[in-house]
């Protein structure tokens, strides 16, 4: 039987991930935290794959605090790029095939049709710039690299706008949200099953070599203050939502202005059907009890 690690099993998207083996029952699925495993160290992180010998890595770790990043470099490029090199030249020396979830900050390229992964990329701030050096590092070390960028997500695990928003409407009558901020929600439901199949369509084909970086996110366009109020409407929450411009809401790091993604690629290779993102936000909805 197969194995399968997954850092970061206590994030969103690892999370989602542990509710989904059940149904992927022909791999054996190892989940490790930053407790259990400290992916920025080299040596302990070499012992533990010597120990493990997985098939296939599943990087659902990073530093996602996209504000806080601004104050703490360091610790931001520590594991988003130097911690997803370590992964990459252990998947590499012990012939695993490397999973790395990355993030459509990379572009803010000032397009505004859907991006593809081919399409330039201009970081702004060090949350972006750390997770595209993260790219960059895993594909220089690992040949058997795929990397998943994607957008907006949110779960019925941990911390998210879905949750945020469903707590805010409760609380008040009148909210205002960013309505020139656009791009796609991503449910870490959908995405963790995306990324399991992509598992199993390169281990069914022992000749896959259509290794580097791809896309996913659910389909359909929005802005965040479509999405607060889709939010609203499904969980029947009569708070009235109001848009504003990001220039309105300044934060410290810099988002995108456009982000929508061309999934042709991931739909194509790996055969992905992917739910539009109002279904997917019911179903999330729905587990959360709205």
């Amino acid at each position: 039987m197969k194995k399968i690690l997954v850092t970061g099993a206590n994030g969103q998207l690892g999370q989602e991930l542990q509710q989904l083996q059940a149904h992927f029952a022909d791999y054996e699925f190892v989940f490790c935290d930053k407790n259990s495993l400290n992916i920025a160290d080299a040596l302990s992180l070499a012992a533990t794959f010597a120990q493990i010998r997985p098939d296939f890595c599943i990087n659902a770790a990073a530093y996602t605090a996209v504000d806080k990043a601004e104050s703490e470099q360091e610790n931001a490029y520590l594991i988003n790029a130097k911690a997803v090199q370590n992964l990459a030249v252990q998947c590499a020396e012990n012939q695993c095939v490397f999973i790395h979830v990355s993030t459509d900050y990379v572009y803010h390229n000032g397009q505004n049709y859907p991006l593809k992964p081919s399409d330039p990329t201009s970081p702004k701030g060090v949350y972006a710039s750390t997770k595209l050096e993260g790219e960059r590092l895993a594909l220089a070390a690992c040949p058997k690299t795929l990397i998943v960028r994607t957008s907006w997500v949110y779960s019925f695990f941990g911390a998210n706008f879905v949750k945020t928003m469903l707590r805010l409407g409760k609380e008040r009558a009148q909210l205002n949200v960013v309505s020139d901020q656009i791009g796609s929600p991503t449910y870490a439901h959908d995405l963790a099953l995306a990324l399991l199949k992509m598992v199993q369509v390169v281990d069914n084909q022992p000749d896959f070599n259509q290794f580097g970086t791809y896309q996913y996110s659910n389909e359909g366009v929005c802005s965040w203050y479509d999405f607060a109020a889709a939010i609203f409407e499904l969980a029947q929450i009569p708070c009235k939502v109001s848009p504003i411009f990001t220039h309105q809401y300044p934060t410290p790091a810099q988002r995108p202005f456009y982000s929508v993604m061309d999934k042709t690629d991931a739909k194509t290779v790996f055969g992905l059907e992917i739910p539009h993102w109002r279904a997917s936000l019911k179903d999330c909805l729905q587990r959360l009890g709205c």
